[in-house]
């Protein structure tokens, strides 16, 4: 009889000490299953559920007169604009908040705007490319899809333009590109960028309503940002005209304008450019209708404003970014006014 209780007592402890580990083991996959999602995007810092772990695309725009005004930029979280050859800008779009229904016109890839979105973990679209960025696509460092290869069929031509200033490509294609190539669509990547909260003002050095930033001596590629104090943001215009969207006619109003003093080679016949991303310099941050001199550096090749050796925070919105020559210079690049 006494066997019996002892057994009995020990097969009760044992039933005791599953319950637990069980209940253990479901604490913790409830942890796990609980844990927050990012609910923030990373490059605009505006509360976004939905969308703020979804993958990044980029996009190289055409800035050609013959191709404005563009589709899509107005979705764009943030767009450098950078030299493609001679004093010709073209634009490298990233989107990840928003996503744009059509995207162009899209132009050919140079290396460095391949150096920008593989850091931005960001899958890329351009048709056509340089030599050097070809060798860096067809080495796979990113997922991507080229009109090269898709023309006609993913990326389509419009009627009212010719080409090179025609070819655009919808977000349901994109996706059947990134079907196709087995991208991973969720953000694998970490923001450096910080934000203002509501209660936080901006650093400023002095009033800048006015903004004008130039590349050579071409009107046409002629910036001029203006300050509205109402809805604390920047309109945009390029050779006296506003930069809009053509299919909506919606204006492109941004948070933050920064320019960035980068190093420039040219390095063929043709004016392409070769550009050092890597060293950081000088640059000027324009927010709430000031403007700041600051540095700009790069963190894991993410392009960052940097001030007394810390990153500096942005406005919560859209971002415009100019990279412009070391010569002449930012002092004769941007003018501003009160």
């Amino acid at each position: 009889m006494k066997k019996i209780w002892i057994t009995l007592l020990v097969l009760l402890v044992l039933a005791i000490f599953t319950v637990g580990f069980w209940a253990i083991m479901q604490d913790d996959s409830i942890n796990l299953s609980t844990k927050e999602p990012l609910t923030v995007a990373p490059f605009t810092g505006e509360q976004n559920n939905s969308t703020a772990s979804r993958r990044p695309i980029m996009a190289v725009i055409n800035n050609h007169p013959d191709a404005r005004p563009q589709t899509g930029l107005v979705e764009a979280d943030i767009v450098f604009e950078m030299i493609a050859e001679y004093d010709i800008t073209r634009f490298v779009a990233l989107y990840q908040s928003e996503y744009p229904e059509k995207i162009g016109p899209i132009r050919s890839a140079r290396e460095y705007f391949v150096e920008i979105a593989e850091a931005y973990d960001a899958f890329f679209i351009a048709h056509g490319y340089s030599p050097d960025a070809r060798k860096m696509l067809d080495a796979g460092i990113i997922d991507h899809v080229n009109g090269i290869q898709h023309d006609g069929t993913l990326f389509q031509r419009s009627s009212d333009r010719v080409a090179p200033h025609n070819s655009y490509i919808t977000m349901e294609n994109i996706k059947k590109a990134m079907d196709t190539t087995q991208t991973f669509t969720g953000y694998r990547g970490q923001s450096p960028y910080y934000f203002y909260d509501s209660s936080e003002s901006a650093k400023l050095d002095e009033q800048a309503l006015s903004i004008k930033v130039t590349y050579g001596t071409n009107e046409l590629f002629v910036n001029d940002y203006t300050y509205d104090s109402e809805t604390q943001l920047y309109s945009r215009s390029s050779g006296g005209v506003p930069t809009i969207d053509k299919e909506t006619l919606e204006p492109i109003n941004v948070s933050n304008v920064l320019v960035f003093e980068a190093q420039h080679e040219t390095i063929d016949s043709k004016g392409r450019q070769s550009i050092d991303l890597s060293s950081g310099g000088a640059a000027l941050l324009f927010q709430a209708g000031g403007v700041r001199e600051i540095e700009w550096n790069q963190v894991d090749g993410i392009l960052v404003p940097i001030a007394d050796g810390e990153i500096v925070k942005l406005n919560p919105g859209k971002t415009w970014i100019h990279i412009v020559p070391t010569v002449p210079g930012i002092e004769q690049a941007v003018s501003y006014t009160p």
